[in-house]
């Protein structure tokens, strides 16, 4: 038996092993409104290496996500011209649970209720490792970051805007 804390499954990590993805576990004490700061600290990382999962909408209401370093925002007026809409802008908590499947705040890219268009920030792509929410609050999984070209097929973006601290 394994020492180890048990974490159980969730969409995304089901998602991962059935796709035969490597990925390390990284559960840390959820906070309410914390953010990527707090997980960051938790874990012990640079919040630049955590990435956010964002679920937005464009002017149609066709929902999307975008994933983020936890230390930016989206410029979501230069996403739009990125991807060709008018506009694109936050679901409201209740609409994002509802096309992920997610609570938010345990929103994964992984294992998604619907198939949604992922749109990745660049820079991203270029990090050693990432860590990304797990489908629950409180758990991230450390993955390389390709992965998310190679399994959602993930649009690269720059729509980044350094936060104000």
């Amino acid at each position: 038996m394994s020492h180890q804390k048990h974490i159980s499954e969730t969409p995304a990590t089901q998602f991962l092993r059935k796709s035969g993805i490597t990925f390390t576990e990284h559960p840390y004490t959820y906070e309410e409104r914390g953010g990527t700061t707090v997980s960051a600290r938790e874990l012990g990382v640079d919040e630049h290496c955590v990435i956010k999962t964002l679920v937005m909408q464009n002017e149609a209401g066709k929902p999307l996500i975008v994933l983020m370093h936890g230390d930016c925002t989206v410029s979501t007026k230069n996403l739009a011209r990125q991807i060709g809409c008018k506009s694109v802008a936050p679901c409201s908590p209740d609409i994002a649970q509802r096309h992920s499947g997610y609570q938010v705040g345990g929103t994964s890219p992984f294992g998604t209720k619907k198939a949604l268009p992922v749109y990745v920030e660049k820079a991203i792509l270029d990090l050693p490792k990432i860590y990304i929410n797990g489908g629950r609050r409180g758990y991230l999984v450390g993955i390389a970051p390709q992965i998310l070209i190679e399994t959602l097929q993930a649009k690269a973006v720059e729509c980044a805007l350094a936060q104000a601290s």
